[in-house]
């Protein structure tokens, strides 16, 4: 039997994908969590061998969860499946030592078969977000411009910003700045929105 883990905010949908991936003949659900920081310690205590895991999750994201996953249990596979298909969500996971990625849009089936595949050691990955992302190309924020840019798309000031993260004014200005300048926007409001919709957030 192939043990999995469902790591998904959303609870129907959780209940509905433990339903239907339980009816394979091959799969167990050994655990489900709701959020993202509770991802590590199931699978320390449950022992899947792939978890399946949302991105967007209260308390960590999917893709922190994969980092942590390959750190603390290599030998899980991790397969993200998302509603979220990004391109830079791709090359995160990619980076975070995901061996598949999928969008929630498809057959049940697909998912199976794509579980098998991971854990067989296959990539698995939606052809159309690899094309995506290959078009798209790597994120060109560092990771501060990044932290910066994610509370300023929150509608944040400048002085609220700097007090989040722990900076003075001049240097949020400064990030802010130079990630309108790599996102080719007008604005931080612009460079947020784009840098969501390509996954660089």
């Amino acid at each position: 039997m192939i043990r999995v883990l469902l790591a998904e905010d959303q609870t129907m949908m959780r209940g509905a994908l433990a339903l239907l991936l339980g009816l394979e003949p091959d799969m167990e659900i050994v655990a489900q969590v709701g959020r993202g920081d509770q991802v590590v310690a199931a699978a320390l205590e449950a022992r899947p061998d792939v978890c399946l895991l949302d991105i967007e999750m209260p308390g960590r994201s999917g893709l922190d969860a994969a980092a942590d996953l390959r750190e603390r249990i290599p030998g899980c596979r991790v397969l993200i499946v998302t509603t979220f298909g990004r391109p830079g969500y791709l090359r995160r996971a990619m980076e975070a030592g995901a061996w598949g990625f999928v969008v929630k849009d498809g057959p049940v089936e697909e998912l199976a078969a794509a579980v098998r595949r991971v854990l067989a050691g296959e990539r698995v990955i939606d052809p159309a977000l690899a094309a995506a992302a290959l078009g798209t190309g790597p994120s060109p924020l560092t990771d501060r411009e990044r932290d910066v840019l994610a509370v300023a798309g929150d509608g944040a000031t400048i002085a609220d910003i700097a007090a989040r993260l722990h900076l003075s004014e001049s240097t949020v200005r400064n990030y802010l700045s130079a990630a309108i300048g790599k996102t080719g926007t007008r604005n931080r409001v612009e460079a947020a929105r784009l840098a969501r919709h390509n996954g660089w957030l």
